[in-house]
């Protein structure tokens, strides 16, 4: 199967270009410029007007399977994934059972090969069931297929568990994904709730040597902290969220953490463009209407990601296209190790054809997540996409 896409204004991490992709049995084989590749492919798509970008890459994402699938399940995930432009998504272990099992895991994989649009991975929690002490259910995760261990959506109380679990998550060779909120400041000061953890998880990462990825980071002094550590040469990375960079303290809708002050948005901000941020991610997660009403945090955000990027970030000149790219796509694929995320030959076929003019109003009712929780209902945003591409294949067609 060889698909050509034709005279497209091609962006990533580091080029931009008009040009032609051809993508070979899933592989992108040969990029042209002045159309010198011509004919041959099993499917062509005249992409003028569009820019082509390597599909998205979400390291934080609540598909709710098994358990809770009032909420979301794998295929209607998949599905949302799909419209907002990504192939790749990697779902935390918060369901019900929590993931701590290989046979959870194996579940999750299974039914999305099953549903055949995106590629899924699945967190392992730190702790056995979320308990809090219990680290000895990591002895049976098959390292080659997990990743990731995270407690997403609790975090990890004791520092002698987290010290432990990094140790061993050292050993293991994967990435620590932290949930920074300390329980004892939750009910009164979320800012000191998410600053004091940070600064806990970033010292314990650095004491270790354990690669350690920050979720969710919304203070300016948690990416502080995080920036200090990088500089110093931890293994340390993170990420942003759309919302945290589009709304502050002055949106009144629940998230966790929550929407932050102006200065904090301005210190997110200038860190992306400092280069300090690896990637942006959405914490999409969908909730029932009744849920939401009952106050369970979170936004259904996978399918507005980037046009809310690109409305807030880029049509306002703040980072050019390419940066995005790279948070979006090349950053998040680099700490999944994963060969994609760029538009280079060798790389996977998973590409996005976006409308950059297209101005659009956002409707909760056209998700086909089942998550209809957005604060961006009724937004009007700029850059849509139109055609999702997973290995060569057209997955999504707006």
């Amino acid at each position: 199967m060889s698909l050509l896409i034709r005279g497209a204004r091609i962006v990533d991490y580091s080029s931009d270009f008009l040009g032609d992709v051809y993508v070979n049995n899933g592989i992108i084989e040969t990029i042209g410029t002045n159309s010198n590749i011509i004919g041959g492919a099993d499917e062509v798509i005249e992409a003028q007007g569009y820019v082509l970008m390597p599909a998205f890459v979400d390291l934080h994402v609540h598909f709710r399977d098994p358990g809770l699938t009032y909420k979301e399940d794998i295929e209607t995930g998949s599905k949302a994934a799909a419209a907002g432009g990504y192939t790749t998504v990697n779902l935390m272990a918060n369901t019900k059972p929590v993931c701590s099992s290989m046979d959870t895991v194996n579940y999750v994989l299974n039914k999305a090969k099953e549903v055949g649009l995106i590629e899924v991975h699945q967190c392992v929690s730190i702790t056995n069931e979320f308990s809090g002490d219990d680290l000895s259910h990591l002895d049976n995760i098959d390292t080659s297929i997990v990743r990731f261990l995270s407690d997403d959506g609790k975090g990890v109380k004791s520092d002698k568990v987290m010290y432990d679990a990094l140790n061993k998550a050292k050993k293991m060779n994967v990435t620590i994904i932290s949930h920074a909120e300390d329980p004892e400041f939750s009910s009164s000061d979320m800012r000191l709730a998410e600053n004091m953890m940070t600064f806990r998880d970033v010292a314990l990462a650095e004491s270790i040597g354990a690669r350690l990825h920050m979720a969710h980071v919304s203070t300016k002094e948690a990416m502080e902290c995080i920036v200090r550590a990088k500089q110093k040469g931890a293994k340390v990375t993170c990420e942003v969220m759309p919302h945290h960079l589009a709304l502050d303290s002055e949106t009144k809708y629940r998230v966790n953490p929550p929407t932050r002050e102006k200065e904090d948005v301005a210190a997110l901000i200038e860190a992306i463009k400092k280069g300090y941020v690896d990637a942006i991610a959405t914490d999409h997660a969908p909730h029932s209407e009744e849920d939401k009403k009952k106050g369970a945090p979170g936004i259904s955000g996978i399918e507005t990601s980037f046009g809310i990027c690109y409305s807030t970030l880029v049509d306002k000149s703040i980072i050019s296209l390419s940066k995005l790219s790279e948070l979006m796509s090349k950053g998040p694929a680099d700490i999944m190790k994963l060969k994609k995320g760029r538009i280079e030959p060798g790389y996977q076929g998973d590409l996005v054809l976006v409308n950059l003019d297209d101005e659009y109003k956002v409707d909760v009712n056209e998700f086909k997540s089942k998550g209809k929780n957005s604060p961006f209902n009724g937004w009007t945003l700029k850059g849509r996409v139109d055609y999702t591409i997973k290995l060569g294949k057209i997955v999504y067609r707006r």
